[in-house]
């Protein structure tokens, strides 16, 4: 009898192991494949409310990791070894790994919901027919001013920021194609020009701003706009509203005379590991309810006509972010340029910043 009990004891125990053992087996198959969703996307850029709905309604664990650049994020995809199955680049990248053959060509039957996004959001140049891309969220680039510190209209266009009255005033973004996109159109050239001469005139032209420039920095920009530090910057729409939002002095304008719009777009790598899920997650992203959580989150534009419908009607109608077509008509995007040019921008813009100090 003790024999007995003994043996079927040893079997219970045994069973137990195998029991452990296939569950810390599919825990780790959960975590490494079908299960798990990487996202890979700029920081705080999704309301967290929407992963843990994701994770809810599908059962997938979502891993979210973050970059601050689109250089930084396209240098990790190239080395390989990564695992995301969604990345959220802007325009001129996803054209750029096109090239280099990193992204997977989407089935447009799997996306169910991409009829939600405007038209006008589609088929741009650096993804004709989205064959690669899905539009998440778009803004623009533009000036930020404090109606304290400046009088009058404010700041309404580009060479306005060269006026005397701004002298150790003036901030910019640390982005070479973004200060040299301002210089270029005040002189009316394409921001994405490989004329050489042209830049070196952009940049003799931005050097004439130096005595108004208070500093070229980055996300410091909104604690410096929020506090009063400075009456004018030149940053993005998403982080002009959140600065909006905490000093209800500042004001933001695109120039009519033109800027840069941009777009950032889902993709799925060529390596992605779940590609059944990154689909799932694009479309859960596309519902319109779920795409204006978002956009209120964010604070950027959304492409998604029906998502929009949804936002109240002092955002949508507000032009400071939605621009009018008198203005849309003179943005323009960033191409990919060759890399020999963008050294160039890259060389021009620090000497331009050693030229400051």
């Amino acid at each position: 009898m003790k024999k007995l009990c003994g043996a079927l004891l040893g079997i219970i125990a045994l069973c137990c192991l195998l029991a452990l053992g296939d569950y810390i087996m599919n825990r780790q198959s959960n975590r490494s494949g079908g299960k798990t969703l990487t996202v890979y996307n700029w920081g705080d850029y999704i309301d967290p409310a929407l992963i843990k709905k994701f994770e809810r309604q599908t059962g997938y664990h979502v891993d979210y990791e973050t970059f601050d650049s689109n250089e930084s994020m396209l240098t990790k995809i190239r080395q390989g070894g990564t695992n995301y199955d969604v990345v959220v680049p802007s325009d001129y990248t996803v054209q750029r790994m096109k090239k280099e053959h990193l992204l997977l060509l989407l089935n447009h039957r799997k996306l169910s919901n991409l009829h939600y996004i405007d038209p006008q959001f589609l088929n741009k140049h650096f993804d004709p027919d989205n064959k690669y891309s899905v539009p998440y969220f778009w803004g623009t680039l533009g000036i930020i001013y404090n109606d304290q510190k400046v009088s009058g209209q404010g700041v309404q266009h580009w060479e306005q920021l060269w006026n005397s009255r701004l002298k150790n005033n003036l901030l910019l973004i640390d982005s070479a194609r973004d200060v040299f996109a301002m210089a270029l159109i005040t002189q009316g050239n394409s921001v994405n020009t490989t004329n050489y001469p042209k830049l070196k005139q952009a940049q003799r032209h931005l050097q004439a701003l130096t005595p108004n420039v208070k500093a070229i920095i980055a996300d410091e920009m909104k604690m410096y706009m929020e506090q009063d530090e400075a009456a004018v910057g030149v940053t993005y729409s998403g982080d002009a509203r959140e600065m909006m939002s905490v000093n209800h002095h500042l004001h933001y304008v695109v120039p009519s005379e033109g800027s840069n719009i941009w777009f950032d777009n889902m993709v799925i790598p060529k390596s992605a590991k779940n590609k059944q899920g990154a689909y799932q997650f694009i479309n859960f992203m596309l519902q319109p309810k779920n795409a204006a959580k978002n956009a209120e989150y964010v604070g950027y534009a959304t492409p998604n006509r029906s998502a929009k419908k949804l936002l109240p009607r002092s955002v949508t109608s507000d032009q400071q972010f939605y621009p009018p077509e008198s203005t849309m008509k003179h943005l323009q995007t960033y191409k990919d340029l060759p890399r020999r040019v963008l050294g160039e921008y890259n060389d021009l813009f620090l000497e331009f910043k050693m030229f400051k100090k």
